[in-house]
């Protein structure tokens, strides 16, 4: 047991309710077994998670620190001191992998700055799966997060991000807030040139998840409702 001692692991989760071992390797209960210290989005997910991939855990045995928007600077700071002491810690993320497009990194980067062991283990990343289904570039991709909410600057931001794709040679990954996800695909197909390739992911590992890539100019008649379901968008220039 040891050798786990002090180390950060950095835990995925699914991406949605379907099944965990649908998506997760079986090596995840190993880590869950020895570990009882946790920093995490949503203490109540959490435990739902670890009871229902490892359901002899006792849950009073469980120490959570809770990460989100809300977490000071001078408490994140506080959360490794299971590490420092010696124990191994869990990092999970509210979906998918932690620390990418995640609060998580900020944890990361402290474990570095404390000459603590990241392990990061294998799970699903929207981000990665979207590229690997979309037919663009995957030498060369760049994940720009959010883009602006002002329609203007939105629009600015995209013919932006088209003129680097075509220059480099780089597709160009990003997401929006759910409900907003149709307005979306609009602004892609009345902003970018007709022939720009967009690709839309969302619900992935999902049972209804919808993978697509098409000129700009063809989404204007796909008849698609992404409303409230988790998407990656994708712009390829050539």
């Amino acid at each position: 047991m040891a050798e786990h001692f002090g180390k950060l692991y950095l835990i995925p989760t699914g991406l949605g309710d379907q099944p965990v071992w649908d998506v997760l390797p079986q090596s995840i209960q190993k880590i869950l077994a020895f570990t009882d210290d946790y920093i995490v989005e949503n203490e109540k997910t959490a435990r739902r998670f670890i009871k229902e991939t490892l359901p002899e855990k006792l849950q009073p045995s469980l120490n959570f620190h809770v990460l989100n928007k809300y977490t000071e600077e001078a408490e994140k700071s506080t959360f490794l001191e299971a590490c420092k002491a010696g124990k191994p810690m869990g990092l999970l993320s509210e979906a998918g992998c932690p620390a990418v497009a995640d609060p998580g990194s900020d944890i990361v980067k402290l474990a570095h700055e404390n000459n603590i062991q990241v392990v990061p283990l294998v799970g699903p990343s929207s981000i990665i799966m979207a590229l690997m289904g979309s037919g663009m570039n995957g030498q060369s991709f760049a994940f720009n997060g959010y883009l602006p909410i002002d329609k203007q600057e939105r629009k600015a931001e995209l013919k932006r991000l088209e003129r680097v794709s075509q220059e480099q040679n780089q597709s160009q990954l990003f997401i929006e807030t759910p409900y907003r996800n149709n307005k979306m695909l609009e602004d892609l197909w009345s902003t970018l040139h007709p022939q720009t390739r967009v690709c839309v992911a969302c619900d992935l590992t999902l049972p209804t998840e919808y993978i697509k890539t098409f000129p700009a100019q063809d989404w204007k008649h796909t008849k698609v409702d992404l409303h409230k379901r988790p998407a990656i968008f994708i712009i390829h220039k050539d």
